[in-house]
C-alpha cells in the first residue's frame, strides 16, 4: 500500500522568519515602555485599582448634574458633527486636487503637466501638514485662539480630519475603476464632469464608509479635547476629576459608553442605507 505523502507548507519558513524578526523588533519597544503587565496583578496593584474603582461608586443621579451632562452631550454631538462638517469642506476640494486620475493633462500627457504637478504638490502638504498634529495640539492652538468652549473644538477636529479626509478620499478615488473618468476626460470632459459622472458612482458606497467612521472618531476625539478646554463631556469630566467627585466621574463615563453605542449605530444604519 502506498504511504500517504505528508503536506509541507512551502511558507513556513518565511513565515517563521517573520514572526522572528516581528518579536526581535518588538522587544526592544517593550522594554523601553517598561510595560510589565504583572505589575497590575501584584497585591498593590490589586489594591490600588480596588480603591481607585471605589471611588466612582455610587454614580451621581441628583436632577441638576444629569441635566448638565445631557446639556454636555449634545455639546460633544455637536461639536463632533459640526467639525466633520468643517472637515469634508476642507479635504474634499484638496483630494479632487491631488487624484492624478481626474489629471486632464497626463492623458495626453498635454501642456499642463507641470502646471498640474505644481499645483498638486502643495495641496498634498498641506493635507500631510493637516494630519501631522494631532487633533488635541490644534485644539490647544485654537483655545488660545478662539478662548474656552465648542468653537475650539470644531476648529480642531475640522483641520486635522479634513488632512485625513482629503488623502483617503484621493486613495479611495484611485483605487476604484478610473476608466469611466479616463474616458470622460478623453471626450472633452472637465474634471468635475468626470468625477460626478465617472467616480462619485463607484465610490459613493465607500466614502460615506469611511465618513461615518471618522464622525464616530470625532465624537470620541471631542470628548478627549474637552480636557484642554474645547467643550463638551470632556471638559465635565476633567471639572469632576479636579474635585476628587468619582460618582460624577462614572456618570460621565457611563454616558459617553451610551454615546459611543449611539454613533456605533447610526454609523451602522447609514452603511446599510447607502450600501
Amino acid at each position: 500500500m502506498n504511504s500517504i505523502p505528508r503536506l509541507r507548507d512551502p511558507a513556513a519558513a518565511p513565515r517563521l522568519l517573520l514572526a522572528v524578526c516581528i518579536v526581535a523588533l518588538l522587544w526592544p519597544g517593550f522594554s523601553l515602555t517598561e510595560f510589565d503587565p504583572a505589575a497590575l496583578f501584584d497585591e498593590r496593584g490589586r489594591a490600588t485599582i480596588v480603591k481607585f474603582v471605589g471611588t466612582f461608586f455610587p454614580l451621581e443621579t441628583s436632577p441638576d448634574f444629569l441635566g448638565l451632562v445631557l446639556k454636555s452631550t449634545f455639546e460633544t454631538l455637536a461639536i463632533a458633527t459640526a467639525g466633520m462638517a468643517f472637515a469634508i469642506l476642507i479635504g474634499w476640494p484638496l483630494a479632487l486636487v491631488v487624484t492624478r486620475s481626474l489629471s486632464i493633462s497626463r492623458i495626453g500627457p498635454g501642456p499642463g503637466l507641470m502646471p498640474g504637478r505644481l499645483v498638486r504638490m502643495p495641496a498634498r502638504f498641506a493635507l500631510m501638514f493637516f494630519r501631522s498634529i494631532p487633533e488635541i495640539v490644534w485644539a490647544l492652538l485654537f483655545v488660545r485662539a478662539v478662548g474656552l468652549g465648542p468653537a475650539a473644538g470644531v476648529l480642531a477636529i475640522g483641520v486635522t480630519y479634513g488632512g485625513m479626509l482629503g488623502k483617503v478620499y484621493s486613495e479611495i478615488l484611485e483605487s476604484n475603476d478610473t476608466r469611466p473618468a479616463t474616458a470622460l476626460l478623453e471626450a472633452g470632459g472637465g474634471r468635475i464632469a468626470a468625477f460626478c459622472y465617472g467616480m462619485w458612482p463607484v465610490a459613493l458606497p465607500e466614502l460615506v464608509s469611511y465618513s461615518v467612521y471618522r464622525w464616530e472618531c470625532a465624537v470620541r476625539a471631542s470628548v478627549i479635547m474637552g480636557f484642554v478646554g474645547a467643550g463638551g463631556l470632556g471638559l465635565q469630566m476633567e471639572l469632576s476629576m479636579r474635585m476628587l467627585n468619582g460618582g460624577e466621574v462614572s456618570t460621565i463615563l457611563l454616558t459617553f459608553l451610551l454615546l459611543v453605542v449611539l454613533a456605533d449605530g447610526v454609523s451602522a444604519l447609514l452603511r446599510k442605507v447607502t450600501g
